[in-house]
């Protein structure tokens, strides 16, 4: 099965020059905790709710700050084409939930989490969700340098 045949379509986009206050309004508009982040019609972040407390409001931001300030700019992502249950594995080992889906001239078409993959094939999510559980990673709440 593709990436393609479970991802969620309805993306929304938001530019690093939006404010964090707007983004976190359309977030709660929506009831989502993840957005990408697009710079004329090219992914150039992702900013999670998370993001917005850990590096906005904890360091003092002030909520007008832009959403560049506080993005993460290192972007996984996958293509509409690939099997799911080996994007469902690559998540794990990058301890991600969710990611980005581009087509193949990298234009963003969707987003898949580990939940969708889960409605269709438990197993292979469940592979991904343990590898999301595993301590440390880029989102580890152990600690943070700099």
């Amino acid at each position: 099965m593709h990436v393609s045949e479970i991802m969620t379509r309805d993306v929304h986009l938001v530019s690093p020059n939006d404010t964090i206050t707007d983004v976190a309004r359309q977030m709660a508009e929506n009831d989502i905790g993840f957005l990408p982040v697009g710079d004329h019609d090219r992914l150039v972040g992702m900013i999670t709710d998370r993001d917005i407390v850990v590096r906005g409001v904890a360091d003092g931001l002030d909520l007008q700050s832009k959403v560049g300030d506080i993005m993460t700019t290192d972007v996984k992502y996958c293509f509409e084409d690939e099997e799911v249950d080996e994007v469902a594995r690559n998540m794990g080992d990058v301890q991600v939930r969710r990611l980005p889906v581009v087509n193949r001239d990298k234009r963003l078409v969707g987003i898949v989490s580990l939940a969708d993959a889960a409605r269709e094939q438990p197993a292979t999510a469940g592979t991904g969700l343990k590898g999301v559980t595993v301590p440390g990673g880029s989102h580890n709440q152990a600690g943070r340098s700099g």
